[in-house]
């Protein structure tokens, strides 16, 4: 089991976009993202986050909106708790990342990318400014079979 964080940077109605073309053996090769990742030993979601987002776009985030947590259940990888962030306080000067290329994107758009069946929900749910969720979603190999919002199920 792994813990990962994940932030959506918001400017001028768009989020940071990740498109990940750049790794190889990338679980996530041709989608895009978010900017996070794995933790480090002894950190914190906001602490991983804080890391994650400078070491990928070379922002500081001055502050972040701790969204959610997702549980990714799969029969290829391991269970993974995705801490969800979104932050819209932010300064420095965004540089390329090693894993893909960063681009604003508009949120309006952000439904015609090459995304996670997934992705699409929870990005729905920071839309609509919910509380903190927990979003349970299950999948068979590529395939999203089953989605599970605050013990709801959403899919099938």
């Amino acid at each position: 089991m792994k813990n990962t964080s994940l932030c959506y940077l918001e400017k001028d109605g768009c989020y940071l976009m990740l498109h990940r073309i750049r790794k190889k053996q990338d679980a996530n090769q041709g989608k895009w993202i978010g900017v996070g990742g794995k933790f480090e030993e002894k950190e914190s979601p906001e602490d991983c986050v804080l890391r994650e987002v400078f070491e990928e776009t070379g922002l500081h985030m001055d502050a972040v909106q701790y969204r959610g947590i997702v549980t990714f259940v799969s029969d290829e990888y391991e269970t993974e708790y995705m801490h969800l962030f979104t932050s819209n306080a932010f300064h420095g000067t965004l540089h390329e990342c090693d894993e893909g290329v960063l681009q604003w994107i508009p949120k309006t758009e952000i439904a015609n990318l090459t995304l996670w069946e997934g992705d699409r929900i929870f990005l729905r749910l920071l839309t609509q400014n919910l509380p903190f969720f927990s979003l349970k979603l299950c999948y068979q190999k590529d395939t999203l079979i089953q989605a599970v919002l605050n013990g709801t199920p959403l899919l099938p």
